[in-house]
């Protein structure tokens, strides 16, 4: 079975927002027929979608994700950090769920030299 890896960054019961990394499973499914059949996960809500550019060098400071949300990075390269200490960097390609919309959050930084464009997509 295939597998979609992603980065969740949550907080916990005190506030304290941290990482984890989980899977979306992958079933082979009859998604456009008649095209050949292909991997696709359980279908998931959402209720909006935005896309965003951060420019070089952009820094969001602390704060909670203000919905919860996926994060498709569509290009460049950023660094998110959790109020446990961890940092990870993303790139172009990588999945984000932002789960912590209570406490301090996380911090999000820029990395090299080209903007970071998202398509951010909300969930309850």
């Amino acid at each position: 079975m295939s597998v979609i890896h992603y980065l969740r960054i949550y907080a916990d019961a005190d506030g304290v927002s941290h990482f984890e990394t989980l899977d979306i499973p992958l079933e082979t499914n009859d998604y456009a027929p008649p095209a050949v059949p292909l991997n696709t996960s359980a279908l998931l809500p959402a209720n909006a979608c935005i896309f965003l550019e951060l420019p070089v060098g952009w820094v969001g400071d602390w704060h909670p994700t203000p919905v919860r949300q996926w994060l498709i990075l569509m290009s460049g390269e950023v660094e998110f950090e959790v109020e446990d200490g961890e940092r990870r960097r993303q790139r172009a390609g990588d999945a984000v769920m932002l789960f912590d919309t209570i406490g301090k959050g996380h911090c999000t930084r820029v990395l090299g030299d080209q903007p970071v464009r998202i398509a951010a997509i909300h969930f309850r």
